[in-house]
């Protein structure tokens, strides 16, 4: 994790528990160019060494916006050329958060619209405080979701729901969002951490291995035939057969104590 960054609070609260904040809020932690170089960087690195991290949390600095999407305003003027080098770092880092073997928890904090809701979707799951509000605002400035938004969404509320969100860029209520299938919990506002590290603790609490190779197995779900998946999940599964961790829970089971995994 080099240090420091000019977009993001990177914080280790724990052993195996890591915080990222976007951290523009006089901008309402829009993406920039340097916080893209950054999320790209971060995310990218924990594909090679996870450092001993078992959950990340990625949430928003302030209390107005997890983010508001791209920097429009850096993005005035630009010619198509730089505009589309800008946003080829965008998919590099929205695809590093998606290939991130470590689970991310999104907690979404405020106002999550276009760029910032493809972001939110690339985590493993969203919960969100109860003022939260989400779009995909794309098509109303005559772009459309270039993040993942088109791939995510749907496998989050399905096609019908997510072509009404693309096609008409409303925005639409966290309520709204936990009842389609967005968002898995609704918090209090100011519960909204508390909750986040609560789940966090709880899976960097099981064996890191079995949670790494059950997260690309879920992952496979939705590209695969059902028994090609299921063939995938049984290599996946073989893993870790042989592992000390494997050994460490069935022996905490049967003396009824806590298992200590070493992720070995």
């Amino acid at each position: 994790m080099p240090e420091p960054y000019e977009t993001l609070l990177v914080e280790r609260l724990e052993e195996h528990l890591l915080v990222i904040t976007l951290n523009r809020p006089e901008r309402r932690n829009a993406i920039n160019t340097q916080m893209g170089r950054e999320l790209r960087a971060l995310f990218s690195g924990f594909y090679v060494d996870q450092q001993g991290i078992r959950c990340i949390i990625l949430t928003g600095a302030g209390d107005k916006a997890f983010c508001a999407g791209g920097d429009l305003k850096e993005r005035h003027d630009m010619t198509t050329e730089t505009w589309q080098s800008q946003h080829a770092l965008f998919e590099q880092h929205v695809l590093a958060v998606m290939d991130c073997p470590i689970p991310v928890i999104a907690a979404v904090n405020g106002a999550a619209y276009a760029g910032g809701l493809e972001m939110a979707l690339s985590a493993d799951f969203i919960y969100a405080a109860r003022s939260a509000r989400f779009a995909l605002t794309e098509t109303s400035i005559g772009i459309m979701p270039g993040a993942g938004g088109t791939q995510n969404l749907p496998r989050a509320c399905g096609v019908r729901r997510a072509k009404e969100i693309i096609l008409t860029a409303r925005p639409f209520n966290a309520q709204e969002a936990f009842e389609w299938g967005i968002v898995n919990k609704l918090c209090e506002d100011e519960s909204l951490m508390t909750e986040a590290l609560a789940t966090a603790r709880t899976i960097a609490g099981n064996a890191p291995i079995a949670v790494r190779q059950a997260k690309k197995s879920i992952n496979m779900a939705t590209q695969l035939d059902l028994k090609t998946g299921y063939v995938f999940e049984i290599e996946a599964y073989n893993r870790m057969v042989p592992t000390r961790d494997r050994l460490e829970g069935i022996r905490a089971f049967n003396e009824k104590r806590k298992p200590q995994f070493k992720g070995e």
